[in-house]
């Protein structure tokens, strides 16, 4: 396709549309389906990692959690650097750590070698998880934009589908290390891609690096999720979790006064000022935290409530993915967002996402169709929030900091996946708790709960008792995902009203302006 003049052109952007911006697409999608699937392909592995490793249940958390503290820690920093020093740089940079990374974890020989590789492989995800999205709005114009970031939201429900399905196969005809093997060729490829295909961008030059910054942020962020992931497991009012939490909290308030007094922030804080922008984040927090606290739920739902084993509980998950994926790479999202405009498509599509996780808690309880009628519903809810929302934070943010604003995208994503497992956790087991207290108080977990158990009856009870706790956190799920898609939609309305959608603070002196913001 020839170049055709575009009033949109910068300096850093060829005149047009770029020739090959689709591959391109197809190239960071694939590395971003890279990072997604190490979040969830771990879980099929731990029996193997147990018997091979020697690894001890702590052992096994850190496994999966160093990666998820060291990838949400870095995540501002990580898309900073990418505004800083060049977006195609850092994504190449982000290929070849996470690569190296993965080859060191196949490797491994001991929990704290396969731990180490594990954070490795979080620093080159946060880089990738940044710079894919600013990528995105650097080679695509307003028109083709919103269907560009559904295709690039899709991958994160592929991501969530395909994780155990991939994990069970390889495992089924290799040894835990092929996990992370298959990670190698990918990087090559898409590091070849990227070096040849994706034209460079940067756009904070002659800013003093905000050093202070970046170390609070990642105080703060590990703080929080620590607190967040080490909260079901050891209690909430632990002195772990009490203590980190507070440190996480403390971290990101000095990161906040801090923020607003350098001259040079990382994040602007006045961005919170936009209407807009809050509105999407206040969004993009609750529509994480639905799907994260949902697949938590549905997957206990499948294999404890309803009996399905690991591989065939993914299979029957996999429609929710494959709703998502078909409407965005259709491009229907992307045709509806002109007519309903971004606050209708997000109240449309949080409506949704609460409808479907009450269906499957209401229809769902004892049967695999009430609930395949839920997952089609919320498959459609989350291809029409998600993409909707990664683009109203994304244009709420001058295009000169697109990789901070790919950064405070997964930042949200993290946090509110998440906020969604611990909350909606917690309403489960006080349910399950006040349904039956002598038998499942302190038993923290349904198999621990019916070891206690002597008859049939008493462990039908428990089971009742277990399915009714998931009912209810559904439900409460569904509640906050609903409201939180309501509170958006108000935000950016009036926004819209008010015509604050189109203000953003100055790109600062010295700095280079990248792509025009998306409508």
């Amino acid at each position: 396709m020839p170049p055709v003049a575009s009033d949109a052109t910068t300096t850093l952007q060829p005149p047009g549309r770029t020739a090959a911006r689709w591959l391109i697409l197809a190239v960071i999608c694939v590395a971003q389906l890279t990072v997604i699937l190490d979040n969830t392909v771990l879980n099929v592995a731990i029996p193997s990692l147990t018997e091979n490793l020697g690894a001890s249940t702590a052992d096994v958390q850190w496994m999966i959690n160093a990666y998820a503290l060291v990838q949400s820690g870095l995540l501002l920093t990580a898309g900073n650097a990418a505004d800083r020093y060049g977006r195609k740089k850092m994504l190449a940079v982000g290929l070849v750590l996470f690569g190296l990374a993965s080859f060191g974890a196949a490797l491994a020989q001991s929990p704290g070698q396969l731990i180490a590789a594990r954070a490795g492989m979080g620093v080159g995800g946060a880089l990738l998880v940044t710079t894919t999205l600013a990528v995105v709005m650097q080679i695509f114009d307003d028109e083709e934009r919103p269907r560009a970031i559904g295709i690039w939201s899709s991958v994160n429900s592929l991501g969530f589908a395909a994780g155990p399905l991939i994990g069970g196969a390889l495992l089924d005809h290799f040894w835990w290390g092929s996990l992370f093997l298959v990670n190698l060729p990918v990087a090559v490829v898409a590091l070849a891609a990227v070096v040849t295909l994706v034209p460079e961008s940067k756009s904070r030059a002659g800013e003093l690096p905000d050093l202070l910054g970046a170390v609070l942020s990642m105080v703060g962020m590990v703080g929080v999720v620590f607190a967040i992931i080490s909260g079901p497991v050891t209690g909430w009012l632990s002195g772990r979790v009490l203590i980190s939490a507070a440190i996480g909290l403390t971290g990101l308030a000095v990161f906040a006064l801090w923020e607003l007094r350098t001259p040079y922030p990382m994040l602007d804080m006045h961005f919170f000022r936009n209407r807009r922008f809050v509105g999407a984040v206040s969004g993009g927090i609750l529509v994480a935290f639905g799907m994260g606290g949902s697949m938590f739920l549905l997957t206990q739902h499948l294999q404890l409530v309803l009996g399905y084993g690991p591989l065939d509980a993914g299979l029957r998950m996999a429609p929710l993915a494959v709703t998502v994926i078909l409407i965005n790479f259709t491009g229907l999202s992307a045709r509806l967002l002109p007519r309903l405009g971004t606050p209708g498509m997000i109240v449309s599509g949080m409506s949704l996402l609460a409808a479907g996780l009450a269906a499957i808690s209401l229809l769902g309880g004892d049967s695999y169709g009430g609930m395949l009628a839920g997952l089609l519903v919320m498959g459609v809810g989350v291809a029409l929030a998600m993409p909707t929302m990664a683009n109203a934070i994304m244009s709420a943010i001058p295009p000169a900091k697109a990789g901070v604003g790919a950064g405070v995208n997964g930042t949200l994503m993290e946090f509110g996946q998440g906020l969604g497992v611990a909350v909606l956790g917690a309403v489960l087991n006080s349910r399950f708790v006040a349904l039956l207290p002598v038998v499942a108080a302190g038993a923290g977990s349904l198999p621990a709960a019916l070891s206690r158990t002597r008859t049939d009856a008493e462990r039908a009870a428990v089971h009742d008792a277990f399915a009714a706790g998931i009912g209810t956190s559904q439900l409460v799920g569904a509640a906050a995902v609903l409201l939180g898609g309501l509170l958006a939609a108000v935000l950016l309305r009036r926004a819209e009203r008010t015509g604050q959608d189109t203000e953003a603070p100055a790109t600062p002196a010295g700095a280079e302006p990248a792509t025009a913001p998306a409508e």
